[in-house]
């Protein structure tokens, strides 16, 4: 979702610079890159180190609990789509391919951006707080959507921006269409590479599988 269909990432940026601030720290665009495509827990427990702080439990909790809320103000606007996002999305909907949300970010903030993205495109949704701390770059959010969807990996075909978005797809089994964002993502077994979803459709997506 983030930086794939919308690019939010941006928004993440401020959440995530003002919380280390708050924290006494500061962090680098060197480190910001390592970040994209982390969930809430990993995050917070980065930041934390960052600050030079303690990542304990409760610490990696209060700080994922003002990043959310931060972000949950910045994503009350609309979203701006990702170049093709949106068409991509559509002509798979009305292809009747089956289709879901894999995202690292926590439900609440999902819903809210699914207001700019537009819930009809998507039979289900998997989020990062719904997956018993097995984020990305672990395969079971991807396992989790196909089990779902009831449908073989094998036969999926996962967007990404990220390594930890491309990793899980890669590990679960998907064909992976890579389209980086903010940070490069190594080539990979079952990796195909473009530099935009413009001109994307249901009948690219299934290319990938012949």
């Amino acid at each position: 979702m983030d930086g794939t269909l919308v690019d939010s990432e941006k928004l993440w940026d401020v959440a995530l610079y003002e919380a280390v601030s708050r924290l006494g720290g500061t962090l680098t665009e060197t480190q910001r890159a390592t970040l994209v495509g982390s969930n809430m827990d990993n995050t917070s427990r980065y930041l934390l180190e960052v600050a030079g702080r303690e990542p304990e439990a409760a610490a990696i909790a209060e700080v994922g609990r003002w990043i959310s809320g931060r972000t949950a103000e910045l994503f009350t606007d609309e979203l701006p789509w990702r170049p093709g996002a949106r068409d991509a999305l559509a002509s798979v909907r009305d292809a009747g391919v089956r289709s879901a949300l894999v995202t690292s970010t926590d439900r609440a903030l999902t819903e809210l951006a699914l207001d700019t993205i537009g819930r009809e495109f998507f039979e289900l949704s998997v989020c990062g707080d719904e997956v018993s701390g097995h984020n990305k770059p672990h395969p079971r959010p991807y396992l989790r959507a196909a089990e779902l969807l009831a449908v073989d990996p094998g036969r999926c075909v996962a967007v990404e921006d990220s390594p930890p978005g491309a990793a899980s797809a890669e590990a679960a089994g998907c064909t992976v269409l890579v389209v980086p964002n903010d940070v490069e993502v190594e080539a990979g077994e079952r990796r195909v590479f473009r530099t935009t979803l413009s001109g994307v459709g249901a009948e690219t997506l299934a290319a990938l599988l012949t």
